[in-house]
């Protein structure tokens, strides 16, 4: 079962993803230093080290699927 607290939501949009919010400093529409090519790469077991470009919070995204960043750090309370 993946840990909820530790998943946040994605989007993919025009080949940029995107998160509705930052998780750290609560900034709408994000737009991450990620393309979709790379999820495949997350998704295949490798690791990525994630800069927030809003605030320069840093989390490692460890897994991905269709609509969640799995990542190492607790992103939200349980």
């Amino acid at each position: 079962m993946i840990p909820f607290e530790r998943a946040w939501p994605y989007d993919i949009i025009m080949k940029d993803v995107y998160v509705s919010s930052c998780p750290f400093c609560r900034k709408d529409n994000v737009l991450l230093p990620l393309r979709p090519k790379e999820l495949d790469h997350i998704r295949s077991g490798k690791k990525k080290l994630l800069v927030f470009p809003c605030c320069h919070s840093r989390v490692t995204v460890v897994d991905a699927d269709q609509d969640y960043l799995l990542t190492d750090t607790t992103l939200r309370n349980k």
